[in-house]
């Protein structure tokens, strides 16, 4: 005798649909934050950096640092991730490139805070493992709200690029870090070329970040057991 059983039934719910940014859209639309931007100023007696960010762009970029080899990164870090920034500092240049740098660490880490917001709907994770020629380069990070910074990027020799010390590119993503609360892991899987080495770490930061702070419409609410991040 055969047995019978009852088809499965197809579910007729549909799936949240995001609505993305427009502007002059403000607030929330259902679980999803939108218009995802920051707008920063922070001025000391060292530095003065404006920063315009915006997660949800298109990866238009206008920045000006007083330090080119830097506005060349940043602009690498928003073509690739597809953020629409805009950077204005000045700074003691005439003293040293530490000081901009790390400042610029400090309000970019902000912004990426203030952009993303209650972090409801995103999928929180992002990576990404990127070749520039000879150099391969990995990056991961977490928007936990804990603040880490894993860094393995041994250069092949000491030194700088034109007048920019390498060392500083550390010192600007750990200032990113303790100012966005995300854990961030770069590493070097290889490479000889410095330039090559940093372009690929930059770009990678921003694809991975970009993958992190992307809308997943399967994500109900903030993505962790706790119920906040």
């Amino acid at each position: 005798m055969e047995t019978s059983f009852p088809r499965k039934r197809e579910s007729t719910t549909q799936a949240k649909v995001w609505i993305p940014t427009f502007v002059g859209m403000t607030g929330n639309q259902g679980d999803f934050q939108v218009n995802r931007n920051a707008s920063l100023n922070r001025k000391t007696t060292e530095t003065d950096i404006k920063i315009q960010f915006n997660i949800d762009g298109s990866g238009k970029n206008r920045i000006s640092t007083g330090i080119p080899f830097l506005d060349h990164m940043l602009s690498l870090f928003a073509k690739h991730g597809l953020f629409d920034l805009s950077i204005k500092a000045t700074g003691d240049l005439e003293i040293d490139y530490h000081h901009t740098v790390e400042d610029i660490g400090i309000v970019l880490g902000q912004a990426i805070t203030k952009a993303v917001g209650e972090k409801r709907g995103i999928r929180r994770y992002g990576s990404s493992l990127l070749p520039m020629d000879e150099t391969l380069a990995s990056v991961a990070i977490d928007i936990s709200g804990r603040p880490y910074l894993v860094y393995n990027v041994p250069l092949p020799r000491r030194g700088k690029i034109r007048e920019f010390d390498a060392d500083l590119v550390e010192d600007f993503f750990q200032a990113l870090v303790n100012n966005s609360g995300m854990t961030l892991h770069i590493n070097l899987r290889y490479g000889r070329n410095i330039h090559h080495i940093f372009e690929a770490v930059f770009k990678a930061f921003g694809r991975a970040l970009d993958e992190a702070t992307a809308i997943d419409s399967r994500v109900s609410g903030v993505p962790s057991t706790k119920g906040r991040l």
